[in-house]
């Protein structure tokens, strides 16, 4: 076992900057074992082995241990069990691979933390995301230091990269998701910020069928981001983004402005980097638009050597 006191304490500047949800053990920290994300006063622990019950309760027990030791103390920690098949069996299985209650200390059904000073809403026992996807932090600074006029925001979960967009200075936000639960929760991230924005800027349904849409409405954006599951099951049949990214960037494209950009993120491990490029290059071949990654994004320190998530910002012509 690594010494785990000694790694969350390397997390101790993230505080001092206003940060209180982020990745305190990464999988590249532990063996590929687990990770724990503190958000608050809570933690959750995502296992990528299968442990018995009392091995679960005795890691957690250790992480607390060590969390306390780094001068982060924990009230509670949940469990999200996370095997290779979870992304097939989180719509049947959730009870299991999430429990709602804590798998040490208290329960923390709610908690407000903070982003490089921005509030969210995270619940941490809600489902196997909580609410925020830490890895993207400095994306999101990105988005709020470089916010133009008009964002479309796809795929928005809990409106992360919208409410950033909008706390930079764009004047008009759109996000799109399928699911209006979480939307209704980015309307409360929205609001404590004490930004209040149109039910017209959260808009529910497929995102395929709404680029399409906002294209026959002659909508543009001077900033698209596409941050789209790895794997998905839909109306239209299965997503998988290492063989259908290009045709949601052929998408994208026809909404992008003349001189826009495209904020394109692929969270996944098995496609390198170059591979990603060649993707998004495909699709706007195929949209008829020529473009150049302008800067390529990573996550921030508390991912040590992680090569899961790519994020490239394309400038079009």
């Amino acid at each position: 076992m690594p010494d785990l006191t000694r790694l969350l304490a390397r997390r101790a500047g993230l505080p001092q900057e206003g940060t209180t949800v982020y990745r305190g053990l990464h999988t590249t920290e532990t063996g590929g074992l687990f990770s724990l994300e503190l958000a608050g006063d809570a933690g959750v622990l995502s296992l990528y082995a299968e442990l018995g019950e009392a091995q679960e309760a005795r890691l957690a027990a250790d992480c607390a241990a060590a969390a306390a030791g780094a001068g982060t103390p924990l009230a509670g920690i949940y469990l999200k069990r996370r095997p290779a098949e979870a992304r097939h069996l989180a719509n049947v299985a959730r009870g299991l691979l999430s429990p709602p209650e804590p798998v040490w200390g208290e329960a923390r059904a709610e908690v407000t933390a903070l982003e490089l000073g921005v509030p969210f809403v995270i619940r941490p026992g809600a489902d196997l995301s909580l609410g925020l996807f830490t890895d993207a932090r400095p994306i999101r600074a990105w988005v709020r230091a470089h916010a133009p006029a008009r964002v479309l925001n796809t795929f928005a979960y809990t409106c992360g990269f919208g409410l950033s967009a909008a706390l930079g200075g764009a004047k008009t936000v759109k996000n799109v998701d399928l699911s209006r639960k979480v939307m209704a929760w980015g309307q409360e991230n929205y609001a404590l910020s004490g930004l209040g924005a149109p039910d017209t800027d959260f808009l529910y349904g497929d995102v395929f069928e709404w680029l399409g849409r906002l294209r026959r409405r002659g909508d543009e954006f001077d900033l698209v981001v596409l941050d789209p599951p790895s794997f998905a099951r839909g109306k239209a049949g299965v997503w998988r983004s290492e063989r259908d990214y290009a045709a949601l960037i052929a998408q994208a494209a026809d909404v992008t402005a003349p001189g826009g950009q495209i904020l394109a993120l692929l969270n996944h491990a098995g496609v390198p980097a170059a591979g990603f490029e060649r993707q998004v290059a495909a699709g706007l071949l195929q949209a008829g638009r020529r473009g150049r990654v302008r800067t390529q994004l990573a996550p921030g320190e508390d991912y040590p050597q992680a090569t899961h998530l790519k994020a490239h910002v394309w400038a079009l012509d």
